[in-house]
């Protein structure tokens, strides 16, 4: 990959963690799901926040994961 390409795939992978741990703050309510995890998660009575929830931790984990092998 070209340097430029790599700029930009960490920009979009940055934006995406934004956009989660924003979707995450307000589906729990907090941010202590950052601090507790999947567990603060769990405990989520809604099921629809729940479900969105488990979606955004998902793809928050997926670009953690991209950004650790990218450097």
């Amino acid at each position: 990959m070209a340097i430029a390409q790599i700029k930009n795939l960490q920009r979009r992978l940055a934006n995406m963690e934004s956009e989660a741990t924003a979707a995450l703050d307000r589906a729990c309510g907090n941010n202590l799901w950052a601090s507790i995890g999947p567990d603060a998660i769990d405990g989520l009575e809604d099921p629809a926040a729940r479900a969105q929830a488990n979606y955004y931790y998902g793809q928050l984990m997926t670009v953690r994961e991209l950004q650790d092998v990218l450097g």
